[in-house]
């Protein structure tokens, strides 16, 4: 029996960074998380120890901190290109680079004071390799929304072991993740396009009267996908965050769907993807 070397990369992975753009008296806060991921010529390290191909994980972190003080942060997927440009062209043995961020928010309550924001956070992921081909998948992750009528489910399969009531109005509620590719990363205004996708996601959301939650899954993708030009595809996953009607008769009392019991699990999970028919090939952008 033979055996060989496969796939593998390695890292820096979760650099905090937080730059702060001192404009006079205003000053404007950027709060990322910074994860980087070369892979090329490493057969040596990890067939004889020999780490003359490695760029060593502290430097990539050191890497990060330097840019944001030379080039600033800017929207996260700018700076993700940066930084995965830089690894492959300046290393002869790197031949790939992935770079993940996550964006954290805050909001201003005052010139220099900010209050940071309990919502979702902004992600995206950056290729780019020796022969040039470059991705860019932004997104999103915990987006919590609820609707509060509006939803129903029935008319599933029921075998011996299904216990589950139908239900024709119930709560609906989850936390979108959700990752869209750009077509060409270069023409697209990263800020506006995560906030028209944003905008998308909670119209679609709040607009459809669901009969499940793989149906508003897929509205919610066809909406990015007719609004947003750039985005070519969409891949999405949603818990389902179940609420169930609390039994008050043994109180003397009714509950029309007003007092829930919001489970924690286990719970349904929802994904799925949508996409253009002439979306190019993804290649590596979702590895």
């Amino acid at each position: 029996m033979t055996v060989r070397l496969g796939a593998n990369r390695y890292g820096k992975a979760e650099t905090r960074l937080v730059h702060v753009v001192r404009n006079g008296p205003v000053h404007h806060v950027k709060d990322v998380n910074v994860s980087t991921f070369l892979s090329g010529d490493m057969e040596a390290v990890h067939l004889t120890g020999d780490n003359s191909a490695v760029l060593p994980t502290d430097t990539q972190k050191n890497t990060a901190y330097v840019f944001a003080r030379r080039h600033g942060v800017g929207q996260i997927e700018e700076f993700a290109l940066r930084l995965a440009r830089h690894y492959v062209t300046a290393q002869p043995t790197v031949h790939h680079a992935r770079v993940e961020i996550e964006e954290y928010g805050w909001h201003r309550a005052g010139p220099h004071s900010f209050v940071r924001d309990g919502g979702e956070v902004r992600t995206c992921v950056a290729h780019h390799d020796r022969d040039g081909r470059t991705t860019v998948v932004s997104g999103l992750r915990d987006l919590v929304l609820m609707n509060s009528t509006g939803s129903e489910f029935r008319g599933y399969i029921v075998d011996e072991y299904t216990t589950l009531a139908p239900a024709a109005d119930r709560v609906l509620a989850t936390a979108v993740t959700a990752r869209w590719r750009h077509t060409a990363p270069e023409a697209s205004s990263y800020a506006k396009s995560y906030a028209e996708v944003r905008q998308c996601l909670l119209e679609a959301f709040t607009g459809t009267h669901s009969r499940s939650l793989q149906q508003t899954l897929y509205a919610m993708g066809e909406r990015v996908l007719t609004t947003c030009p750039e985005v070519c595809e969409i891949r999405l996953t949603m818990p389902n965050k179940h609420h169930f009607a609390v039994d008050l008769t043994p109180f003397g009392l009714d509950n029309d769907n007003e007092v829930f019991h919001a489970a924690d699990r286990p719970y349904g999970l929802m994904e799925g993807g949508v996409l253009r028919d002439d979306a190019p090939d993804a290649g590596f952008a979702w590895e």
